[in-house]
């Protein structure tokens, strides 16, 4: 079967037609730049609004990009750094900010330089920028869900009136991951490009937590739900990182989990397995730490002895208690070792669809400099559906609108070459 746009391409008059399948970020940054070069773009989602995923990142508080230097800022970005920086040179944090404010959103740099809207909400943002797409003439599609394409090129989409074929100068596919199906993004879009010979990167989850084997029923019952603040973990030969995470029923997750997921997913795939280890007490040596534990405490337990010397309890000393035995408690020295350095065994992530970001996607490889498919010609793709994965802390939504800008010129260039 030919591949699509390259079948049956007769251009359309003056303007360029393009259309987007995805409103997320990525998809709605391109219809921007599209919309704002002349030409007539209709944006599809198969959701009853767009932009579902971005608003609920939002809920805590939109974090939007962050103000690290450019760099390690990069650097975020793992393996995929270098597919990454021309795209995020082009459309940088700062340049991201002066967007925001063209929206009339004001930022602000948190303490942890995590950049935010004054009042923390997606919500204004969007509502003003879909007010500027539809000002600019781009039209929205909701319960359009993409279905693949017809034998002469066309899209072919679900919608609530029965299915429709609709035909442009160019298509992006802007259609995200494959976490939090609920919200439109399902990774359903996958076979339907494996079937026109496009290797996909498996999806995985990314920015998750993970699962031990089993909790005993007292950590289960008593402390599923806990947070345990003011720690650090580190995989085997790398520096801790410093913060805190939440217990589970099943194992472990939250901020300092999604920092290391990445690499704790990599040694899950390798071995089976991932071993962290957990710093309960990182403000405190292990010799100050053994030398509180050796002194006598008479007829005290020794869950009065951690926590009057240690301040140690809850959480934190019932999983100590957990993941040691008798043997260790009775060791202050070996007890010291377990409080700086206490093994964590985890064996899965989480599902899917529980993570925040999935790894996988379509690879870098696959499309050209344009971010156009080398196999179908006339046809992109941006945001998270491409292979690349990047911690929290406003990383993920700059690469997905720097990606859909960069998306954008990609097919201006192309259908302006095409006509020449």
């Amino acid at each position: 079967m030919p591949a699509p746009q390259a079948m049956v391409r007769t251009m359309s008059p003056a303007p360029f037609r393009v259309a987007i399948v995805g409103g997320g970020p990525a998809g709605l940054m391109a219809a921007e730049v599209l919309s704002q070069a002349g030409a007539a773009v209709d944006l599809y989602d198969a959701m009853p609004s767009v932009g579902r995923k971005f608003l609920l990142a939002g809920v805590g508080g939109m974090n939007i990009t962050h103000s690290e230097a450019f760099e390690p800022f990069v650097a975020r970005y793992r393996e995929r750094a270098t597919e990454l920086r021309p795209l995020l040179q082009a459309f940088d944090p700062e340049a991201l900010r002066e967007w925001i404010h063209g929206l009339g959103i004001d930022t602000f740099v948190g303490t942890s330089g995590r950049v935010f809207p004054t009042d923390m909400k997606a919500a204004p943002l969007l509502r003003a920028w879909l007010k500027r797409l539809r000002e600019a003439g781009v039209q929205l599609h909701t319960r359009h869900r993409w279905l693949g394409w017809t034998d002469t090129g066309a899209l072919r989409l679900q919608t609530p009136a029965g299915e429709i074929e609709r035909a442009a100068d160019a298509t992006l596919l802007a259609l995200g991951g494959g976490s939090w199906a609920r919200l439109g993004s399902d990774g359903a879009w996958v076979p339907l490009l494996e079937a026109r010979g496009i290797a996909i990167a498996e999806l995985q989850p990314a920015n998750c937590g993970f699962e031990v084997d089993a909790w005993s029923d007292h950590l289960r019952e008593k402390f599923a739900g806990a947070p345990l603040k003011t720690v650090s973990l580190a995989l085997p030969g790398q520096p801790p990182r410093r913060g805190e995470f939440v217990l589970t029923a099943t194992g472990i997750e939250g901020s300092l989990v999604y920092a290391l997921s990445a690499g704790i997913r990599d040694a899950i795939n390798r071995d089976g397995q991932a071993i962290v280890e957990l710093d309960l007490l990182p403000d405190r040596s292990q010799a100050q730490i053994a030398a509180a534990l050796a002194k006598p405490r008479g007829s005290q337990s020794m869950a009065k002895h951690l926590h009057r010397q240690l301040r140690l309890e809850g959480a934190k000393a019932a999983l100590l208690r957990e993941l040691t035995d008798a043997a260790c408690f009775a060791d202050p020295q070996a007890l010291a070792r377990a409080i700086k350095a206490l093994p964590i065994r985890l064996v899965r992530p989480r599902p899917l669809d529980e993570a925040i970001s999935s790894a996988g996607g379509v690879p870098f490889e696959a499309l050209d400099a344009n971010l156009m498919l080398r196999q179908l010609p006339g046809v992109f793709c941006a945001g998270e559906m491409l292979d690349w994965e990047a911690p929290t802390g406003g990383y993920l939504l700059t690469a997905c609108f720097a990606s859909g800008r960069a998306s954008a010129e990609g097919i201006l260039r192309w259908l302006k070459s095409s006509r020449a």
